[in-house]
């Protein structure tokens, strides 16, 4: 089952995002069995769980997931996972008008070293420049308080706690629903956030800020 759209490559200094497939699920399962300290709310495979968890992916296509690799631009490999989900259509037609960044994981020696603000804002560009979507959604488990902060670090703006709104991934929560934190970037306010995330990578690279 092909996506629902195909998006090619999307490139930045830290990490490149490029179609989930089999053959990154070698590097997957070691960047899954690093540190997994910061995965109490995460849907991350473990090393032996790899296989199912890309077909769990790939079926999910059929429900308007476009997933992704994470790959780090210094090595090659592919270190963690993201996606494009549930799309929604302006009425009586197929124009996109909103879309989420999902199922976003990464390996512990690719979390606080700018990959994953860097593929957020490669997400975003792509949906908002390209796609024309008037939003873009992320959410959380309102429990996780790192998740909740990193993506308040990108620029999104907190909505609201949705209750029992998604499945629960904590450990010894199977079958039971979870409260999820929503937030939001709107197509009026791209423009800030993007020249935001270019300055904080810009930043932590010690380089000029400069459009990707």
């Amino acid at each position: 089952m092909q996506p629902w759209f195909v998006v090619p490559p999307l490139k930045g200094s830290l990490v490149r995002l490029e179609a989930l497939s089999d053959d990154h699920a070698e590097d997957l399962a070691r960047a899954a069995e690093e540190d997994r300290s910061s995965f109490s709310f995460t849907l991350v495979p473990r090393a032996e769980q790899v296989a199912g968890y890309l077909k769990a992916q790939f079926d999910r296509v059929a429900q308007g997931l476009v997933p992704f690799a994470q790959i780090r631009q210094s090595d090659g490999r592919a270190v963690g996972c993201t996606a494009y989900w549930d799309p929604r259509y302006w009425p009586g037609g197929s124009r996109l008008r909103a879309v989420e960044i999902g199922f976003t994981w990464l390996g512990a020696s690719a979390q606080g070293c700018g990959i994953n603000a860097e593929a957020k804002m490669l997400l975003m560009q792509y949906a908002f420049e390209e796609l024309g979507v008037a939003r873009v959604d992320l959410k959380t488990d309102a429990r996780n308080k790192r998740s909740r902060q990193a993506i308040e670090n990108l620029g999104a703006t907190h909505e609201g706690v949705l209750r029992n709104w998604s499945m629960s991934w904590a450990p010894g929560e199977d079958g039971r629903l979870r409260h999820s934190a929503m937030y939001s970037v709107v197509s009026t306010e791209w423009k800030t956030v993007k020249d935001g995330l270019l300055a904080r990578l810009a930043r932590s690279q010690g380089t000029s800020p400069q459009g990707l």
